[in-house]
């Protein structure tokens, strides 16, 4: 046939209703490099909008609570310490001192303002962690080089007054586990100067970077409503709005004597960037709060760091709920005592696992793209969601 004749066959191809209709089901991780531990997420997507998100937790559920049950009053220092790895004082804080309201205990002031002045060290150790990570998850390498050599010289002196570099075990039930090395304050107070000396590089480099601006303005807004229907605390409900920290409106610790240096920060917009700013304006006041505890020790007599304790310690049959205001959010343990030398119940309600809850909320509609800048901006810790 030649070229002239030739005749051209169309052929449609028609696609049934129920394909069209289908969304995609998109598993991110459970070993996803966007995440701090083990994560997944369980995505439906229509093109490249998130039709609805699902967490998926438990991958590194260590039955926690349970253990619990079985460690006595010391031992229990060591598991609770290890839920949010990034905040290992802080955490031993909240059991030692709901063990101290059950006997009744007064701690010596030294050993409170010490307490005070490394959970406030632990939260900037903390922050820096997610200061430095969550521009890297975003495509910014810089920044997380900038963390860990601040991180480092805060770790030193944590590390000489404890032994410990990330679970210190230095709380105990009446006090510390001893007292500071001789000459220790002046190292700390020389840290603390040396990495406020260098703060001002996230203000620089990551907010006035306007491609990170970009990719967290307006990204991933959490309400304020929605931050108190999850029970959302800590920086990430403060960035929507929720002015509260138990710091200042239930004080603990020295907490109570520090209301003129403490300054709660918050913003509205309840976007990717509100949570960021709030982190870091958060550990400048940390640093400065240190700086104050440093103050009042100089002042306080020597003396001792702790109670002593009787060979067996038992606490009485009753209940008791203590919460601190964790770097993450509202840490709290309620234990329940049947006068035995273990804890009859000790639930554990930490900071992540109520702030992950709100992915639900706050990824639907949104692009596959700004998931990662989401998910990056709860500054979660994987262990402590799971326990």
């Amino acid at each position: 046939m030649s070229p002239t004749t030739e005749t051209t066959t169309e052929t449609t191809l028609g696609i049934g209703g129920a394909a069209e209709s289908t969304d995609m089901v998109l598993n991110i991780g459970p070993q996803h490099p966007s995440t701090h531990g083990v994560l997944r997420l369980r995505l439906v997507l229509d093109g490249e909008r998130v039709q609805h998100a699902e967490p998926v937790i438990g991958y590194m559920h260590r039955g926690a609570e349970k253990l619990f049950e079985a460690r006595d009053y010391r031992q229990i220092v060591m598991l609770a310490n290890r839920h949010d790895w990034l905040s290992a004082f802080s955490n031993e804080l909240g059991v030692v001192m709901a063990v101290e309201r059950m006997l009744g205990m007064e701690v010596p002031e030294r050993a409170v303002w010490t307490r005070t002045l490394l959970a406030e060290l632990n939260r900037v150790l903390n922050h820096l962690m997610f200061l430095g990570s969550y521009p890297l998850e975003l495509g910014g390498i810089t920044p997380v080089f900038h963390a860990f050599r601040e991180r480092e010289e805060l770790q030193n002196v944590m590390e000489e007054i404890s032994g410990g570099r990330m679970h210190y075990m230095f709380n105990r039930v009446g006090g510390l586990k001893e007292d500071m090395p001789a000459g220790w304050t002046a190292r700390a107070r020389a840290a603390v100067a040396s990495v406020r000396s260098r703060m001002d590089v996230y203000d620089r480099l990551v907010l006035g970077n306007e491609i990170f601006r970009g990719r967290t303005r307006g990204v991933g807004v959490l309400t304020a409503d929605a931050a108190h229907a999850y029970g959302v605390s800590g920086p990430i409900a403060r960035a929507s709005g929720v002015d509260f920290d138990l710091r200042r409106d239930e004080p603990y610790l020295a907490y109570g004597e520090l209301q003129d240096t403490l300054k709660v920060v918050t913003r509205e917009e309840g976007d990717c960037l509100a949570r960021f700013e709030c982190l870091l304006e958060q550990t400048h006041n940390a640093l400065d709060l240190a700086d104050a505890c440093l103050d009042r020790l100089a002042e306080l007599p020597q003396g001792p760091v702790n109670q002593r304790l009787p060979k067996v310690l038992k606490a009485p049959e009753g209940h008791t709920y203590a919460w601190t205001e964790n770097p993450l959010g509202i840490n709290g343990y309620y234990l329940v005592s049947k006068g035995e030398k273990t804890p009859y119940r000790l639930k554990l309600r930490s900071a992540s696992f109520n702030n992950i809850q709100a992915l639900t909320e706050l990824l639907p509609g949104q692009l596959v793209a700004d998931m990662v800048a989401i998910l990056g901006s709860l500054f979660f810790v994987v262990g402590d969601i799971d326990k």
